[in-house]
């Protein structure tokens, strides 16, 4: 139950990141930049104060790095599943009991004939 939840929660913090990204204006989106006049800013930028919209997508960001590692942790958390046929069987003892004594079996028969002893001479 918990880990559908965290899904839908987890589904609903990208979706409004994608919003919060496309709703943001870019660094070149002054009306200068048309006209060649944006190339000012350096690699890096020169960053004035930060917007409404990039803290709030970095704190979503960050909501959603945490539900994605809690769903990854709910993941491996799962039902453990027997290894094998020995942990599935109960663990109740039964005393044991002696074997009945019995005849011993008799002995199976040959299947390869044993030649005698005294072989018979060969007949001219």
């Amino acid at each position: 139950m918990l880990q559908q939840v965290l899904l839908v929660i987890h589904v609903l913090l990208s979706v409004a990141i994608v919003a919060l990204v496309l709703l943001q204006r870019g660094k070149g989106a002054d009306a200068g930049a048309g006209f060649g006049s944006g190339a000012s800013g350096t690699v890096f930028g020169a960053r004035g104060s930060a917007t409404f919209f990039s803290k709030s997508t970095a704190v979503l960001a960050t909501c959603f790095f945490i539900t994605s590692l809690w769903l990854a942790y709910l993941a491996t958390q799962g039902p453990r599943a027997p290894k094998s046929l020995l942990e599935q069987a109960p663990t109740t003892s039964v005393p044991a009991q002696p074997a009945p004594a019995t005849a011993p079996a008799p002995a199976a028969p040959r299947e390869v004939p044993v030649l005698p002893a005294n072989p018979a001479q060969p007949s001219p």
